[in-house]
């Protein structure tokens, strides 16, 4: 921001607070991808910490819709504006509803405790974002997992050599 501020280049600077959606890795060790692809497989979820801390996501169709609106915006050149979802629920929350939404069995394992750094509660200030873009978030959470479930399903059920490990070695190469 300073540079764009100093030569008078038009810029704005988009903070991206968690997405979700299709398109997801399964692998990519995010929360969600994580907590569906154990559902989907059977495995128990793996919650690091103790699962009250807060996260808040953003579907990715409304994130782009955001972005798309922040670069078209007069309003917003030269400012910094948070993209997320202000809706915030505990980990446990968000590992609980996807259980439902996949039908699974699988229960819960506590995983490592959560890293020093890791915030106990996440969740963005988008009053910024409403004002100069008129924009929020407007896909319901049950809504965006339903299709994040099914993309992943798909995935998951694909040729053997896009499952597991496999991708991982081929992203490593």
């Amino acid at each position: 921001m300073a540079y764009a501020r100093a030569r008078g280049v038009d810029a704005r600077v988009v903070r991206i607070f968690n997405t979700y959606g299709p398109r997801s890795d399964p692998f990519d060790g995010r929360m969600v991808p994580n907590f569906i692809t154990q559902a989907l497989r059977g495995e128990p979820i793996t919650v690091y910490g103790d699962g009250t801390q807060t996260r808040s996501l953003c579907f990715v169709r409304d994130l782009v819709e955001g972005l798309t609106r922040a670069m078209g915006c007069e309003a917003a050149r030269g400012q910094v504006v948070n993209l997320g979802n202000p809706e915030e629920h505990t980990v446990l929350q968000y590992a609980g509803l996807i259980l439902d939404l996949t039908r699974s069995a699988s229960g819960l394992v506590f995983g490592e405790p959560a890293v020093g750094d890791d915030p106990r509660r996440r969740r963005p200030d988008i009053s910024k974002a409403r004002a100069l873009l008129h924009w929020e978030p407007v896909t319901p959470l049950r809504e965006g997992l339903l299709r994040t479930i099914e993309h992943l399903r798909v995935e998951l059920e694909g040729p053997a050599e896009r499952i597991g490990p496999s991708i991982e070695g081929a992203r490593r190469s």
